[in-house]
């Protein structure tokens, strides 16, 4: 007879399929690397109008598994949820990820919440044994700035 607590409740399984072609992509090696994938994922039309924050998931080999799009904003912010993030990497079996954001303005200095985001990140995903690399900004005009370049890890 099946205890009253389990009845209704069904198994979680954790599955992952990862694609065929990842032993054949590119490591990323370096913030460059890192910007030129991240590029890709941003929306051309509207980078220069709108934040997004869009985080790049990377395997043991620090080859990309692919990115997750974590938030969208307006002119001069978006909101990242850590745990929707680290969600997202624990489902990819990513054991690394880089963030970014753009800013449409220009701008690559990092503002004080971006600063505070990226200590939470760092402190989240060393307690979830995920490295946490880096920490991109983006211009609309092909340029970045790298938190781990400039030694703000």
């Amino acid at each position: 007879m099946k205890n009253q607590l389990t009845i209704g409740l069904r198994e979680v399984e954790l599955l992952y399929s990862p694609e065929k072609d990842l032993i054949n992509r590119t490591a990323i090696s370096s913030s460059s690397a890192a910007h030129e994938y991240l590029r890709q994922a941003y929306n051309q039309k509207t980078i220069g109008c709108q934040e997004e924050f869009i985080v790049l998931m990377l395997n043991q080999a620090n080859k990309p598994i692919g990115f997750y799009r974590a938030g969208k904003g307006g002119i001069n912010s978006t909101i990242a949820d850590v745990r929707l993030v680290l969600a997202a990497a624990l489902k990819s079996v990513a054991t690394g990820i880089i963030i970014s954001h753009n800013h449409p303005s220009g701008n690559l200095n990092e503002s004080e919440s971006d600063r505070k985001l990226t200590r939470t990140f760092k402190e989240s995903c060393s307690i979830m044994e995920i490295a946490f690399l880096d920490h991109l900004i983006l211009d609309p005009f092909g340029n970045y700035m790298s938190f781990a370049d400039q030694g703000k890890l």
